[in-house]
């Protein structure tokens, strides 16, 4: 399924969620003609993600509200910036209004911490992933989020790369059996995935090497020390990921030694959201 149909399921499962048969107290409160306009207000400082979102959100429950962008996505912002104008309806205005909020906070949340951690990685040529640690549903929104802050996707699923994980090598009998597994299962299936597997020690390292047909290593819950010996091993002759435990504080030092990528499961995990506001005018 594409992208942008994932993200009106999602729309369309948020307003059964919220509105269900019908928003009370908007219907009793407001004539079901009067219109007005809100306006979105930034309250901390951060990188603004989701606002193509919103326009979804409010042309999918009402295609007659009008939005004006002021900031779009990937711009910074600071406390008192209008990001939009939007206008029309206001019973739509405010049946939608709780669903922009949630969507917009989350994902400008998630872009900011992403920048930061895109900042601490300039001058290597290291590039920070995200990870499957997303919220169920949201992963779409979220992982577009960390693109707006700069960041790289992962694989998106479990449907789009082969990635062997500690428990798959443990239960496939080892690492020569789960890579040579994945080869046998993309041949039978006429499929072109990428194939990663992740190693635990530079012992491991050595037996992938030595096997080959793989286009990605990660390096799990190796030290700095060890990843660099990895990437002095390893010579540039296939990718390599650190996971791992890896924190704001600790990235760079990975950064350095060489390794193309490092995910960082913070990025959607435990992100903290942006505050904002849609105020009436």
């Amino acid at each position: 399924m594409e992208e942008k149909d994932l993200i009106r399921q999602l729309i369309q499962l948020s307003f059964a969620e919220d509105i269900g048969e019908g928003d009370h107290t908007t219907l009793c409160s407001i004539p079901s003609d009067a219109v007005g306009a809100s306006r979105l207000l930034i309250k901390e400082k951060g990188v603004l993600a989701g606002v193509e979102v919103a326009q979804e959100v409010f042309h999918q429950f009402d295609p007659t509200l009008h939005m004006e962008v002021f900031i779009g996505d990937g711009e910074s912002v600071n406390p008192g910036d209008e990001a939009f104008l939007v206008k029309g309806k206001i019973q739509s205005i405010l049946q939608t209004e709780r669903l922009v909020l949630n969507i917009m906070q989350r994902m400008s949340g998630i872009a900011t911490i992403t920048r930061e951690y895109v900042k601490l990685l300039e001058g290597t040529k290291a590039k920070v992933l995200d990870t499957r640690k997303t919220t169920p549903g949201m992963r779409m929104l979220e992982k577009q989020a960390v693109k707006i802050g700069g960041g790289v996707n992962h694989r998106i699923g479990l449907f789009d790369m082969i990635l062997l994980k500690d428990n798959h090598v443990d239960f496939a009998g080892g690492i020569e059996q789960a890579i040579r597994g994945a080869q046998a299962y993309l041949l039978k299936q006429n499929r072109k995935l990428k194939i990663e597997i992740e190693v635990r020690s530079i012992e491991e390292l050595k037996q992938v090497l030595l096997l080959g047909g793989v286009d990605r290593i990660m390096l799990d819950n190796f030290t700095p020390e060890k990843t660099r010996e990895a990437v002095d091993l390893v010579g540039g002759s296939v990718e390599l990921e650190s996971s791992g435990g890896i924190t704001f504080d600790t990235i760079r030092s990975y950064a350095e030694t060489g390794v193309d990528f490092i995910s960082v499961g913070a990025l959607t995990h435990s992100v903290k959201s942006l505050d904002m506001s849609l105020k009436a005018i």
